[in-house]
């Protein structure tokens, strides 16, 4: 189990090929993006499928962001509000009296 960074080359603009084979997975914990493009990042950081992408950095988080993957990584959040939700149950009951 990781950390493990895998930096793979692809054709200039070909980001989509690169975005398809990022996503071909069943995990989706966390990805990184390294560009100078800020449009590139914000692009490529809506379309992974992972549940916290990184741009140009890696590890770094704030206990308040939630942290958590999608697809076959996890069940739910830790850290953050999202987390606490995992805890309640929120009921709501109607009646006239």
């Amino acid at each position: 189990f990781g950390p493990i960074m895998i930096i793979s080359r692809f054709a200039d603009g070909d980001v989509d090929a690169v975005l398809s084979r990022a996503n071909a997975t069943e995990f989706g914990l966390a990805s990184g993006v390294f560009t100078r493009d800020i449009n590139k990042a914000l692009y490529v950081s809506d379309k992974l499928q992972a549940g916290t992408v990184f741009v140009n950095t890696y590890n770094k988080t704030d206990v308040a962001a939630p942290f958590g993957g999608f697809k076959q990584s996890g069940f739910g959040k830790d850290l953050g509000e999202a987390a606490l939700n995992e805890y309640l149950r929120i009921k709501t009951v109607t009646f006239e009296y």
